[in-house]
């Protein structure tokens, strides 16, 4: 199955069913529908462990993301885990003004998008080049009807 959905406190009040169609949907856009995708939605306490324990920082993050390491057999494409607090999405959202959906669309994007191997943090130049590439990922999105702004 391309893509796996696992949802523990917070993440569970989400409907997996549309979010595991954005996702299919993503990797159909980033020319990887082939690639599994493993997407775990869960509360801040639970991504405050994982932040200190990958990233050695002690809050919760909005969003991680772990591409696949190592030697993979190439009939299987294995993407990578991102991982989301729904907790932390409903925080940003309510504090831009957006829904929680809408807010964990953008954070499922780049999620995938770091997956494939971007990463804001490297430069300022990087950064622009990932902006870009979830811009054009949002807005297919919403051409192709799975998302509505």
């Amino acid at each position: 199955m391309p893509v796996e959905i696992v949802q523990r406190g917070a993440g569970k009040r989400l409907s997996s069913r549309k979010i595991k169609k954005i996702a299919l949907t993503i990797l159909e856009l980033v020319a990887e529908k082939n690639a599994e995708l493993s997407l775990a939605l869960i509360g801040n306490l639970e991504m405050k462990k994982l932040n200190a324990q990958y990233r050695n920082k002690d809050y919760p993050t909005d969003v991680l993301s772990f591409p696949i390491e190592g030697v993979v057999p190439e009939e299987a494409r294995l993407l990578g885990d991102v991982i989301i607090s729904v907790e932390k999405a409903a925080e940003q959202a309510k504090a831009r003004g957006h829904s929680s959906e809408q807010e964990l669309i953008t954070l499922l994007i780049h999620g995938v998008v770091h997956l494939l191997g971007y990463d804001h943090e490297r430069s300022g130049r990087e950064a622009r080049a990932m902006r870009q590439v979830e811009k054009r990922i949002y807005r297919q999105l919403c051409e192709r009807g799975v998302i509505k702004v």
